[in-house]
């Protein structure tokens, strides 16, 4: 992989970027629970999680962003923009299904839009980030648009 620097004009709407797998582990689960203070039943007692619709402990969701914003800093993208990204302006994000202890998940991140700022000097560019785990399942999806710099200013 080349390590050229990319700009706002050089992305394009439609490219797809892929980061490796990670497998999320009942340490990771037992760590997030004591670091954000959330220890809801479903994650952290096995004999409830089994009485519940997913029948096992499941992460938690916001673990799993966590581990997706990780993974999309392992992409192709991120490494080329990196010195020219601006600024995150915002997340919309979905949990669609479980992330169980044991499941490998990657991230399959797109841009979806590409625009320049109004004033013309940066441009956005639009990331549509799913969340896949090694069924081929989609169990999280998000929108991120960021900021980058522009190699000309419009």
């Amino acid at each position: 992989m080349s390590t050229d620097t990319w700009y706002w004009e050089d992305l394009k709407t439609g490219q797809v970027f892929t980061s490796p797998g990670r497998t999320v582990t009942e340490t990771d689960i037992v760590n997030f629970a004591g670091l954000s203070g959330d220890y809801n039943e479903v994650h952290v007692n096995a004999a409830y999680a089994e009485s519940t619709a997913f029948g096992e402990r499941i992460a938690h969701g916001i673990l799993g962003l966590s581990i997706a914003s990780g993974l999309f800093t392992r992409t192709e993208l991120v490494l080329r923009i990196q010195s020219n990204l601006v600024a995150l302006l915002g997340l919309e994000w979905k949990f669609t299904g479980p992330v169980l202890i044991g499941d490998t998940i990657r991230l399959e991140a797109e841009i979806t839009d590409c625009r320049p700022t109004k004033d013309g000097k940066r441009g956005i560019i639009e990331v549509t980030r799913r969340v896949v785990n090694q069924r081929g399942e989609v169990v999280q999806i998000g929108k991120t648009p960021l900021m980058l710099l522009r190699r000309t200013e419009g």
